[in-house]
This record gives C-alpha cells, sequence and structure tokens, in this order.
C-alpha cells in the first residue's frame, strides 16, 4: 500500500488555500511569496508521471475521470442559467463538458467562470503527457528548456498566440519539472541552489522593470513569473520534510478541485451583495468581512457537492473527509451464572 507523501499534501493544501484569498484580497505580494498556480501544475506533473509509470495510457482515462466529474456539477447549474439570460445555443456550448477551449459564458459567469483556464490547460498538459514524458525522459534538460524559451520568444517578439498555446509556455515548464520531481532530479544540492538564486533573481529584474496594469502582480508578468515560479519550485520540490498526517490536508486536498471550482462564483456574488448593499469591499474590513463569508460557503458547498470527488476517485463519498465514523463501544454481554441442578441445590 502506497504512503501518502505529506509535504506535497501540504504544498497543494496552501496553494489552494493562497489562490482563495488572492482571489478575495487582489493583494499582488501573494503572487511572489506563493506562486500557486505553478505549484500546482508542478504537483500535477508529478503525479501525472507517477500515473504514467503505474497505469500506461490509461492514466490520462483516470485523471480525467477525477476531473471532469465535479467540473460537470458546475456547469449543471452555470449553463441553464447563462441559456435562460440569453446565452445562445451552438455547439461550443458542448465546450462546457470539456473544455479544451473557452467555452462562451454571458451574464454573472462571464466573470464567474473566469478561473476555468485552469482546467482548460490542465486538461492539455494531461492529454499530452503520454507523448511528452518519454520525450523528457530522453533529453531532460532539453525538454524543460522548450516552454521557457516559447515564452521568450513570445514576449520579446511581441507575439499574441492562441491562450491555449501562450499558457503551454508559461506553465509547461512547472508540468516538466514536475515530471523531473517524480524521476528524482530536482534533489537540491549546491550546483541546484545556485541555478535557483540565478532563477529567482532573473525573474525579480524582469518583473521590477516590466511592471504589468496591477504592479508587481506575476499574473499580468508572464517571463517574470515563469522564471520566479522555476525557482520556487526547484527549492519548493528539491526539499522532503517530514510532515505529520493533519485532517486539515486531508480536507483541502480531498476538496481542492471542488474548492477551486466554486469559489471564484462565490467572491463574484458576494462582492456583488456587497455592492448592491453599500458595504465596504476593499480595506481590511471589506477583505476580512468577503473572506469569511467566501470560506462559509465555500464550506456548504464542499458539504453538499465535495463528495463527488471522492466517487470520481473510486473512494467511498463522505462528507467530510478524514473523519472516521464514530463506533459505539460495546461492553461484553456479562456471563451467566451456571445454576446446579435443582437436586444438587437441596440440603443432604
Amino acid at each position: 500500500m502506497r504512503t501518502r507523501n505529506q509535504y506535497l499534501d501540504l504544498l497543494r493544501a496552501v496553494a489552494t488555500v493562497r489562490v482563495v484569498v488572492y482571489h478575495s484580497s487582489g493583494w499582488a505580494a501573494l503572487t511572489i511569496v506563493f506562486p500557486a498556480m505553478s505549484v500546482m501544475f508542478a504537483l500535477a506533473g508529478s503525479l501525472m508521471a507517477a500515473s504514467l509509470d503505474r497505469y500506461g495510457p490509461w492514466a490520462v482515462e483516470k485523471r480525467l475521470h477525477r476531473l471532469l466529474p465535479s467540473l460537470w456539477v458546475l456547469v449543471a447549474v452555470a449553463v441553464p442559467s447563462m441559456l435562460a439570460v440569453g446565452l445562445a445555443w451552438d455547439w461550443q456550448v458542448l465546450l462546457w463538458a470539456f473544455p479544451l477551449e473557452d467555452p462562451p459564458a454571458t451574464g454573472f459567469w462571464l466573470e464567474g467562470l473566469a478561473a476555468m483556464w485552469y482546467l482548460r490547460d490542465f486538461l492539455w498538459l494531461v492529454l499530452l503527457s503520454p507523448l511528452v514524458l518519454p520525450l523528457f525522459r530522453r533529453a531532460p534538460l532539453v525538454s524543460v528548456l522548450v516552454p521557457y524559451v516559447a515564452l521568450a520568444v513570445i514576449t520579446f517578439a511581441g507575439i499574441t498566440p492562441p491562450p491555449v498555446l501562450r499558457d503551454l509556455a508559461l506553465y509547461g515548464g512547472a508540468w516538466l519539472l514536475g515530471f523531473a520531481h517524480h524521476d528524482g532530479m530536482l534533489r537540491l544540492d549546491r550546483r541546484r541552489w545556485w541555478l535557483a538564486g540565478a532563477l529567482a533573481v532573473a525573474g525579480a529584474a524582469w518583473a521590477l522593470t516590466h511592471p504589468g496594469p496591477r504592479g508587481l502582480d506575476l499574473n499580468d508578468i508572464p517571463l517574470g513569473n515563469a522564471l520566479w515560479s522555476a525557482a520556487f519550485i526547484l527549492v519548493a520540490l528539491g526539499i522532503s520534510p517530514m510532515v505529520r498526517p493533519r485532517r486539515v490536508l486531508t480536507v483541502l486536498n480531498s476538496r481542492a478541485l471542488t474548492i477551486y471550482l466554486w469559489h471564484v462564483p462565490l467572491i463574484v456574488a458576494v462582492a456583488r451583495f456587497a455592492e448592491w448593499a453599500g458595504l465596504p469591499i476593499f480595506g481590511w474590513v471589506g477583505i476580512s468581512w468577503r473572506l469569511a463569508v467566501v470560506a462559509a460557503l465555500l464550506s456548504v458547498i464542499v458539504l453538499a457537492v465535495g463528495w463527488i470527488e471522492d466517487v470520481a476517485a473510486g473512494r467511498r463519498p463522505t462528507l467530510v473527509p478524514g473523519v472516521a465514523a464514530r463506533r459505539i463501544p460495546v461492553s461484553p454481554a456479562p456471563a451467566m451464572p451456571q445454576l446446579r441442578p435443582a437436586s444438587d441445590s437441596l440440603p443432604g
């Protein structure tokens, strides 16, 4: 029986929480302190390599089977509501079932489903992995460099490729670093510490000299994002500290997809309610109460539909992962006294 790597669970849990806090607050510093999306792609790449080694090409089917059902639950709510407010029905609506391209959206869901690009890119990387993993193992360094070189060409040449190609260049390197992690190639030594430092300096220099519309938010600075994230991944995945199992890690990892899919619609809904009610949105007060409400609503969603992730993964569905069913202790029945025959009880 394989044991879970609690440290990787910790990284995934921190990345999930960081994404929710960032989208609730807009704090650009979070993209520097913890580049969550790149970390999530790197972790997914490591798991995909492990699945391919174990199951071969069937690993693709297994990954899709774990991903799509939770998406379809959200789609079952979003698509009918968009059609009701005027979304045109054509074949592109079917992309919501398997979003290899950006599906059409309108109304509230145009903003509420803005984070679906992650699933689009994830699908492409999963589908390409059976082809890319053998190439990576033949030429690891060249393979890892390809997406970074492609991103540099896009940046310096001012090219505007389709969103999928741009994101594959941006996050493909993190996915391949995940392959390297699975193959034991990221263990930190002096050379890799120097490499991580050089990448961090290059990423920081590019970001400082090419700030985006939101300043140093790395989401607006693709090349700086990729370089800084590569340095972060080399360090984060190059170590393997002991982490004790915690129930919070179990919950966040077992419900990470549900949290990701639903957090943006909830954030948008809470922000619109605040605007309607005249409540503070920005500043510590506005951000704090909105984050608390979003966390509470996410808890309700996780209880309501999070068990879909259990079914998709072939686990027994539970409302709260990691909480064992309470067993009522049963005391052993008292021994029955052995009675002597009646004749023996009579006085002699």
